[in-house]
């Protein structure tokens, strides 16, 4: 009975922890447009640095490897703990019982985790895909409460005299 019960949890946990193993992209997921005035192999050539600078960013792994190592750390350390409860509170078979059930949870715990870590990474990589493309003069996105609306102003909103009658208005602002 004790032997069916750890083969149970083993393969629930053997599950979860590929279900951990998520897919995330291995570049940016954001969309950056060529700068105004440069060539498409500028742009193919600064994506090329910019994907490295990201990549060494987030610490030269990518997100499956981050999310993949806090997966397996999660379910080990919930074997540990649930092994020493087990012991503690059951002596011999409580320790059995208790690394299933801490593998069990240590694995649900892992696969939160993975997804967690996973979101993060890749957030990290787009910010530093995003700062690197901007510096290299191209076309980021930009969050909307940061754009106004850009509308002429008028001489009389801005508070200008119209010119005498007679006279030729003024030239336009920077000629």
């Amino acid at each position: 009975m004790k032997t069916n019960f750890a083969r149970r949890c083993c393969i629930l946990s053997a599950t979860l922890l590929l279900g951990a193993c998520t897919v995330m992209p291995s570049g940016p997921s954001v969309m950056v447009l060529p700068g105004t005035g440069q060539s498409i192999e500028r742009f193919r050539a600064d994506d090329a640095y910019c994907r490295q600078f990201a990549h060494v960013q987030i610490g030269g792994r990518s997100a499956e490897q981050a999310a993949q190592q806090s997966a397996v750390t999660s379910a080990a350390v919930g074997t540990a703990v649930g092994a020493v409860a087990g012991a503690a509170l059951g002596g011999g078979d409580g320790a059995a019982v208790g690394a299933g059930a801490g593998l069990l949870v240590g694995s649900m715990a892992g696969t939160d985790a993975a997804r967690s870590s996973g979101i993060g990474t890749q957030r990290q990589y787009d910010n530093a895909f995003i700062q690197c493309m901007y510096s290299k003069g191209h076309r980021v996105p930009v969050a909307a409460s940061m754009v106004r609306a850009q509308r002429p102003v008028r001489a009389a909103e801005a508070g200008i005299p119209p010119p005498p009658p007679g006279l030729p208005p003024p030239p336009p602002p920077g000629q």
